[in-house]
């Protein structure tokens, strides 16, 4: 104290400034927010956005510290001179996370001002201060061209769309390693509900992308990174509640790194209660588990788990705005109660672990290998109602006393069944598990050769192997003695089949689907001074296979179909100077087509004989501005969507229903993405986003419409030229206010502006020559979201209180709008988006 008061009195008379820029010592990212200060005074700064520091300081040597969460305090002498400038110049500080650099390879993180791609990134301090209790995706809100929904309400039931691409067609990646379902390419939110805790950076890469891997990056690529083992042991334990009853309780722990060489880090959740939507409540938690060890000077092996195994209500069904007029903004329709107990016909239930070995070599100077070898079982799935008699009460819900009275008394059956010398009741509406088993494993290994200091090519494979397994099965009878099956799909008949089905039993379908996908890819760097430009390829092959054991007696198992796919993209940017920087890629793709488009009819007979692939074309220009008070980036973007993947209308074949593969429609997505950050004062930023888009579909297509056994049955007509392609917002403007008055507390306000948003809808519907209408066009809105958070000490330890308001105004609107026939809003069915809600927050640090 009395230090300090010296200092401060001898700089009324003798002062002299200190500046620097403070980076990251591997990426060379600035560190905004960084804090420099003279050691054991209040004499500091914080970092601008370039990394750029400048305060004035008393004459004299003094200790100045250099500090910022996640990263080695540095401590340095420095002499001011009196009327001076003491310049430090550039100061690299490392990561304290351990390993994270060799992740980083597999992973293929863009780098600012040298990754030619358009990229976003959210860090763990945001994640932190801004997710709440909300779904992951949630968090890339005020990031251009991204649209996160909650969907129906339930916990994890979240999508995501990038620049009109839905979550099909955006790669999600784990440390490098891609999670979307390799039969559907969908992406189900709940089975990674601990990323919000785990993850140290998500990097949102909008367009192809820069990840080396053929993966569905058509719209974008969320890059999550998970946290690494930290250098520094401690831990933190967490407690969050909504205004709706949800709790949420986190716990993590790290060892730090030990002299032996080994390093443990764990962070573990427990969410419960009610959700927003009523019959939405959760029962979940999550694991994150990151061991590493050091094997002598050129090794490093981690390991990696995590999972999230859960159960919890949904609400399923698409509700329209008579429906919301009449029972309110929470309206769900898939519940009611049985014996005075609530009851959701529509519940998930699944865990899905994935544990990761990570192999890190350094050969040599110039030779890298980084392999990670990773399993993935899955095990759950969903409940939902079968049958035709579920009433509904005159309050909107199921009236499940009723059916099961009437499965009970066999009311509306004319056959009476006796078994064993029993009269039995046949139920006319169940419950059933739609169950989806899967073993996923595979194998990323990337080599980097760095030629000389300017040339790298980093070269490698990417295998996966997948197996889907699909049944479906008897969950409640509702009152009844038994559900008769009738084997609906069955290719070799009903002789001499079980047809009175039990609890348990297997209906429906019990098949399986086989995805094996081999690919190799390279990719050529090259950096000199401000110049950085690359060109990277990618070669795969997938192999196709379905097994079915319900609707085939005999030949259970199709033959293997494979399909070649490929992709090759270039790219540069250019640093005019320390200010200003260009950038422009291309790439083109040719994507095999999922799965489910060979296999759609419940029988091993494939689609079409003639599997095309989709065809991607992508074009990006972008301009960046970096100082320390203003930051912004612009850019535009062409993508060509040629030959996507379609499934006829449903039509009756031999007395089922079945659809074809239909291909040749095409689509454009083009637009203009603005994101810029203003430093106004040390406390003080402002934020700005727009994204303005024009997506649209290009052409109308004549299919051959085919069987099961790929004869021709009739001709379709697909008339989209013109239309709009919805899903997603097209435009969006957001203004984001961050303030700091003091170290201790944080304010911010997110305000966001939607339009352009066009209902969802299959451009198979579109078979009337005459109907050119476009998609109802959902009304615009804003939503404006708050963000608080207050540090302070508890008994000597460090703590942290946050309040996230979540649509402070209450706006209603539709997250989630399909398109009906008439194209107007009477004809929509959907969801309305969340109203105000409320998240409390209290973290300590020990």
């Amino acid at each position: 104290m009395f230090a300090a008061l010296v200092l401060l009195s001898s700089a009324m008379l003798a002062q002299g400034t200190v500046k620097g820029v403070i980076r990251d010592a591997d990426t060379d990212e600035a560190l905004l927010g960084a804090t420099a200060a003279i050691e054991g005074t209040t004499i500091g700064t914080t970092a601008g956005l370039d990394g750029s520091f400048k305060f004035s300081a008393p004459a004299g040597t003094h200790v100045l510290l250099i500090r910022f969460v996640g990263y080695e305090e540095i401590s340095m002498n420095v002499t001011v001179k009196n009327g001076q400038v003491t310049d430090i110049g550039l100061i690299p500080v490392k990561s304290t996370a351990i390993g994270l650099d060799e992740v980083k390879v597999i992973a293929s993180v863009a780098v600012d001002r040298k990754t030619p791609v358009a990229v976003s990134t959210v860090k763990a301090k945001q994640i932190e201060e801004r997710l709440g209790g909300r779904d992951l995706p949630a968090i890339l809100d005020f990031t251009p061209s991204v649209y996160a929904s909650q969907s129906g309400g339930g916990y994890g039931d979240s999508r995501v769309n990038i620049r009109g691409f839905n979550q099909r067609n955006v790669a999600v990646l784990i440390n490098g390693i891609p999670v979307n379902d390799m039969e559907n390419g969908w992406v189900y939110w709940s089975n990674w509900a601990g990323l919000g805790d785990a993850a140290s950076q998500i990097q949102v890469q909008r367009g192809l992308g820069a990840s080396k891997l053929a993966i569905n990056s058509i719209g974008g690529t969320m890059n999550i990174i998970t946290k690494t083992t930290d250098a520094e042991k401690g831990g933190s334990f967490k407690y969050e509640v909504t205004d709706y009853g949800n709790q949420k309780m986190t716990l993590s722990l790290s060892t730090g790194k030990m002299s032996t060489g080994t390093a443990i880090y764990f962070v573990g959740s427990r969410t419960w209660g009610d959700g927003f939507i009523p019959a939405t409540d959760v029962d979940a938690w999550s694991y994150y588990l990151s061991v590493s060890q050091d094997i002598g000077k050129k090794h490093k092996l981690a390991f990696t788990a995590i999972g999230a195994p859960q159960k919890h209500g949904q609400r399923y069904s698409w509700l329209s705005k008579e429906q919301y007029d009449k029972w309110g903004t929470k309206y769900n329709a898939d519940w009611g109660y049985r014996d005075g107990e609530q009851l959701n016909q529509r519940k998930n239930y699944y865990h899905k672990p994935q544990f990761a070995v990570n192999w890190y070599y350094d050969i040599s100077d110039k030779l890298f290998l980084a392999t990670s070898a990773y399993i993935s079982t899955g095990n759950g799935g969903g409940t939902g109602p079968l049958g035709s008699y579920a009433p509904y009460t005159p309050t909107g819900q199921i009236n499940w006393d009723a059916a099961v009275d009437w499965n009970s008394t066999n009311q509306g059956f004319d056959t009476t069944y006796v078994i064993d010398g029993d009269t039995m009741s046949q139920s006319k509406t169940i419950l059933r598990n739609s169950v989806n088993n899967h073993f996923w494993y595979g194998i990323l290994s990337t080599l980097k050769i760095d030629f000389t200091d300017k040339l790298n090519l980093m070269v490698g494979i990417d295998g996966r192997s997948y197996k889907g397994e699909h049944y479906r099965e008897v969950r409640d009878l509702m009152g009844g003695d038994f559900y008769f099956e009738k084997y609906k799909y069955a290719i070799d008949g009903v002789a001499g089949r079980n047809q009175i089905m039990q609890v348990d039993d297997k209906i429906a379908y019990d098949n399986d689907g086989l995805v094996k996908y081999s690919g190799a890819f390279a990719q050529l760097e090259f950096t000199s001074g401000n110049f950085a430009a690359f060109v990277s390829g990618t070669l795969s092959n997938t192999w196709y296979k379905r097994v079915d054991r319900y609707n085939y007696v005999t030949n259970t198992e199709s033959e293997v179909y494979t399909q070649i796919g490929y992709n090759g993209k270039i790219g540069a940017n250019y640093n005019i100077n320390e200010q200003h920087n260009i950038f422009a890629n291309a790439g083109y793709y040719s994507k095999s087509p999922d799965f489910w488009y060979l296999f759609p009819n419940y029988t091993n007979d494939v689609s079409t004989t003639d599997i095309q692939n989709e065809t991607v074309i992508g074009f990006e220009l972008g301009y960046g501005f970096n100082s320390k008070y203003f930051h912004a980036n612009v850019n535009g973007y062409y993508t060509m969507w040629k030959d996507k993947s379609l499934l006829s209308r449903s039509y009756s074949s031999g007395g089922q229903d079945t659809r074809s593969f239909i291909t040749g429609l095409d689509a454009t997505h083009m637009g203009i993405e603005i994101e810029a950050l203003a430093h106004v004062t040390d406390v003080f930023d402002i934020g700005i986003l727009a994204s303005l888009g024009n997506w649209e579909w290009q052409n109308d297509v004549q299919a051959i419409v085919t069987d099961d056994q790929t004869q021709q049955q009739d001709t379709t007509n697909v008339y989209a030229k013109g239309l709009k392609v919805g899903d997603a917002p097209q435009t969006q403007l957001g203004l984001k206010l961050q303030y700091n008055p003091f170290q201790k507390i944080h304010l911010g306000v997110d305000i966001i502006y939607y339009d352009n948003f066009y209902a969802e809808f299959d451009p198979t519907d579109r078979d009337d020559p005459t109907d050119r209408e476009q998609a109802y066009k959902v009304p615009s809105w804003v939503m404006t979201n708050f963000y608080a958070g207050y540090n302070f000490k508890l008994a000597g330890l460090g703590s942290q209180f946050t309040l996230n308001i979540y649509n402070v105004f209450d706006q209603v609107y539709w997250a989630d709008a399909h398109d009906g026939s008439s194209h107007d809003e009477a004809g929509v069915r959907g969801f309305y988006g969340f109203g105000r809600t409320f998240n409390f927050g209290w973290k300590i640090f020990f």
